[in-house]
């Protein structure tokens, strides 16, 4: 019954509005008005209330009255990237520009939900790209790995869809994605290996075509 609550909140919630307002005087993020939607979070305390009696808790206990509200909120801040577009995010920040040398911002920190386990894992993203007469603002950059970091994901997908998102807007020579990331299904459960890291890569015209370009730019993302 609560999730059946849960959906329907949801479901009315998207048909109030899908409009969108900036939340920054430099135009730097852009918010959804449902952020905090008091239906979509209604029925997220619901469905987190369900999953503390299903592990055995009592959630009438002190430490606990307020705990499906605030994961609740929490959710909706950890998958806030839904309810953004990178491309157009992309697309307000674009400057014709003759530069034609490597562009790149490395060790951009990563923060997302393995949508395997809904356990987080974290680490460092270097992007790169080739400007074909087209620049973008450099804290778009890091903006596109922040909208799509905050969705459920597995990081072979995510490492792509940077890729392709400034493929998509710039239309560069080539771009250069690499993500190191630490994975909590691989920590705190099953193999339970403290130190790996998971390393994927995404890459698109010389970036592939030029040995040179490659090794240029796995050389300077090196610590």
């Amino acid at each position: 019954m609560k999730q059946e609550k849960m959906l329907s909140a949801i479901s009315a919630s998207k048909a109030l509005s899908s409009g969108r307002g900036s939340c920054c005087d430099d135009d730097d993020c852009i918010a959804d008005i449902t952020e905090n939607d008091p239906m979509i979070i209604g029925g997220l305390q619901n469905a987190v209330s369900a999953m503390l009696e299903g592990i055995g808790e009592d959630c009438e206990r002190e430490g606990l009255l307020k705990t499906p509200e605030r994961v609740a909120r929490s959710l909706r801040f950890l998958t806030k990237g839904y309810r953004e577009d990178p491309e157009e995010l992309l697309k307000n920040a674009v400057f014709t520009e003759a530069y034609d040398e490597m562009v790149l911002v490395k060790d951009i920190d990563i923060f997302s939900m393995c949508e395997h386990h809904m356990l987080p894992f974290f680490g460092k993203a270097h992007v790169a790209y080739i400007p074909d007469g087209k620049i973008v603002g450099l804290s778009k950059l890091a903006r596109v790995v922040e909208v799509f970091a905050r969705r459920l994901q597995v990081q072979e997908r995510l490492t792509q869809q940077i890729r392709d998102a400034i493929q998509n807007v710039l239309s560069p020579k080539g771009v250069g994605v690499v993500i190191e990331a630490r994975h909590m299904c691989m920590v705190m459960r099953g193999v339970e290996k403290l130190n790996s890291v998971t390393t994927t890569s995404a890459m698109s015209g010389q970036f592939i075509s030029s040995q040179s370009t490659r090794s240029e730019f796995l050389r300077l993302i090196k610590p």
